[in-house]
């Protein structure tokens, strides 16, 4: 037993030295984006996109936007037509980007999705919180979002469709760029969400 106990004293040290290391406690902290579910519902003139996000900052980013520092996320949906011998056919791109920031005077979150080509700070629509946990629910919703018209998709067919939403470093101010490159606290694990989806049949109701 007193040799055991001997053997194990310098494993545990070792161990606790190991979860001590910059590069294993930024691995801890890294945040997260994943698509938990997503689906494609049929409208009176076009194809609308439903998703849902997890987003976990990690406790890097989450300092950084509290501190009025505004984070940059791009969601993109993708729906391209399987080809048997050649590369899959596009069919429609859709991207939008939104804006988490913090306003100290208001003591307020905002999350507002920026217009395409708009200059930098101004935004389309946007919507206030309390707390940031608020902010980043509405952040990982995307409701009813125009995809594709109806006449682009055929009646039948099964299309693959990929959804993701990532932080977009090269919105952060030039010195948390390079923050961004080489440490991991700020880095995000973007998932793609990928699945196939059938057109209803002609006649079935939207």
């Amino acid at each position: 037993m007193t040799s055991l106990a001997a053997f194990m004293r310098p494993c545990l040290l070792l161990l606790s030295l190991f979860l001590l290391l910059p590069g294993f406690v930024s691995v801890v902290l890294a945040g997260s984006i994943e698509a938990q579910r997503a689906s494609i519902a049929s409208g009176e003139e076009s194809y609308t996109l439903t998703a849902e996000f997890n987003i976990d900052l990690g406790r890097r980013l989450d300092d950084v936007v509290t501190h009025g520092i505004p984070l940059y996320f791009d969601f993109e949906a993708v729906l391209e037509r399987p080809r048997k011998y050649w590369s899959n056919e596009h069919i429609a791109t859709r991207n939008l980007t939104y804006r988490l920031s913090y306003h100290g005077l208001t003591r307020q979150y905002r999350v507002a999705r920026v217009a395409q080509g708009a200059q930098e700070g101004s935004s389309s629509l946007y919507q206030s919180f309390n707390t940031l946990n608020e902010a980043l629910r509405v952040l990982a919703r995307v409701h009813a979002l125009p995809l594709v018209e109806r006449r682009a998709i055929t009646p039948g067919e099964t299309y693959i469709a990929r959804v993701r939403l990532s932080l977009d470093h090269s919105q952060l101010p030039k010195p948390f760029q390079i923050d961004a490159i080489t440490d991991n606290d700020w880095r995000i694990d973007a998932k793609t969400l990928q699945w196939q989806f059938t057109a209803p049949s002609t006649g079935a109701a939207p």
